[in-house]
């Protein structure tokens, strides 16, 4: 996974896999997805990113799957 943040245009972009995109949705006036042939997410675009993503709060962490 690969982010991008464009500050200029207070723009996010999440890419999930290096598919080609075959179409993109509208989910919101400020998010927009990508999709492969097969309808499986390879992106997606957030503007207005730091109000409508909390993008200065971002964080990641990996949970790992306790073995009992």
């Amino acid at each position: 996974m690969k982010i991008k943040y464009f500050s200029d245009t207070d723009t996010a972009h999440i890419e999930f896999t290096k598919n080609r995109v075959q179409e993109t949705k509208e989910i919101s006036e400020t998010i927009y997805i990508d999709l492969d042939k097969k309808g499986n997410l390879v992106s997606m675009t957030i503007e207005h990113a730091k109000d409508s993503a909390g993008l200065p709060e971002f964080s990641f962490k990996e949970i790992k799957n306790k073995v009992a």
